[in-house]
């Protein structure tokens, strides 16, 4: 199926290069030969990983004539910055570049040559209520996100036990492979240990020193590790909203996983996480179409008044957004705030709601309802609606 940023990518390539990021097996790949095979007359796709693909890559050995080049996970080459730059500011007119990695490619742009100005990035995220395979119900798609996660291959299969084993093949991979290519870690099985105690705190509140107690490591490594997760598209952090807060207080961040079902047990987390990977992808849409600078915060102050989300585009508080599994009364800390902050929209979802309903300027809401119309799909400036 043609993913969202699809059409969005193509546009892009007629300009410039285009990197596109994203969480292993999240359909990277898939999207590249897509986008050869309707947009281009004659493609060649390499990938670091393969040796033979290494090897022209490293000799620079691929038709001049092809109009469109795929460098799949080019990050692993140490020097890619600077050799696709080069490679870029040589090429015949007529050629294109698509560059795809498992790995924040917009963090390594320190050092070196600079890469500005010369390529678009994007950012692939997983299926999600707003972005599903064509002829599939909205119901049935919301109760696979809940239980499978968002990534094409669990989520198509529909097969809790092939889930699973695609899962633990894919996080091993992620950590014995991609990690140790980008970072020098010995102790692998303590990366195992941190990302179950980050599972185990899914949408709480995290608190590194006391992990790095539990597992015998430096305050300073528990940081290092989590920004490592965040880099190889593991998971994401989002901390406290402070400016305008009243009384407000610095917290620590909490941690999602960009694949819904890495939690384990826990129906609520699981849709907080849904909540909070959707709402990212939304916003990182916002940010690789529109350019406007996007955040997705929490709030807490110190009376303990606390809203799951807060959405910030272009430094407007956009939404505050409560989740709840069941509860329809409205939560009063999300009535205070929206008192007190003046978002465009304050919303209630509420996984199990029968039937929607405002009150006291609040929107509450099924999050299918909520999440039914994508930004991919109304381009209008989100800021003007």
């Amino acid at each position: 199926m043609k993913r969202y940023c699809e059409s969005f990518i193509i546009d892009d390539l007629k300009k410039k290069m285009v990197f596109v990021g994203g969480p292993r097996q999240v359909g990277k790949t898939t999207l590249a030969k897509s986008i050869a095979q309707s947009a281009y007359h004659s493609a060649e796709y390499l990938n670091w990983d393969f040796q033979n693909d290494k090897r022209r890559i490293q000799k620079n050995e691929w038709l001049q004539n092809s109009d469109l080049v795929i460098f799949d996970e080019l990050h692993k080459f140490p020097r890619w910055k600077q050799w696709i730059k080069g490679i870029y500011d040589t090429k015949p007119e007529e050629q294109n570049y698509l560059v795809t990695g498992s790995a924040r490619l917009d963090v390594y742009r320190q050092g070196g040559d600079s890469l500005m100005g010369r390529y678009h990035y994007w950012r692939l995220h997983p299926f999600s209520i707003d972005e599903l395979p064509l002829g599939m119900k909205a119901e049935e798609a919301f109760e696979r996100l809940l239980q499978l996660g968002g990534f094409p291959e669990p989520f198509l299969s529909n097969d809790e036990r092939q889930a699973r084993r695609w899962r633990k093949e894919r996080f091993d991979r992620v950590l014995r492979e991609d990690i140790r290519d980008l970072e020098r870690i010995r102790e692998i099985q303590l990366l195992y240990l941190f990302s179950d105690a980050l599972r185990n705190r899914a949408g709480q509140l995290i608190t590194l020193s006391n992990i790095a107690e539990d597992l015998q490591i430096s305050p300073k490594t528990a940081k290092s590790w989590l920004g490592l997760f965040e880099k190889m598209y593991v998971g994401f952090a989002i901390y406290p909203l402070t400016k305008s807060v009243p009384r407000s207080i610095q917290k620590p961040a909490k941690f999602f996983f960009y694949d819904n079902a890495d939690i384990e047990n826990n129906l609520s987390a699981r849709l907080e996480n849904l909540v909070a990977t959707t709402l990212l992808k939304r916003l990182h849409f916002i940010e690789d179409y529109h350019g406007y600078s996007c955040q997705l915060h929490y709030i807490r102050d110190k009376e303990g008044r606390e809203v799951d989300f807060a959405t910030v585009i272009n430094g407007q508080l956009y939404e505050l957004i409560e989740v709840k599994l069941s509860d329809t009364d409205l939560s009063l800390p999300l009535q205070y705030y929206a008192n007190k902050l003046k978002p465009l929209k304050a919303v209630q979802l509420v996984g199990n709601l029968r039937q929607s309903f405002d009150s006291k300027g609040i929107q509450v809401r099924h999050p299918i309802e909520y999440f039914k119309d994508p930004p991919w799909i109304d381009l209008s400036d989100p800021l003007k609606k």
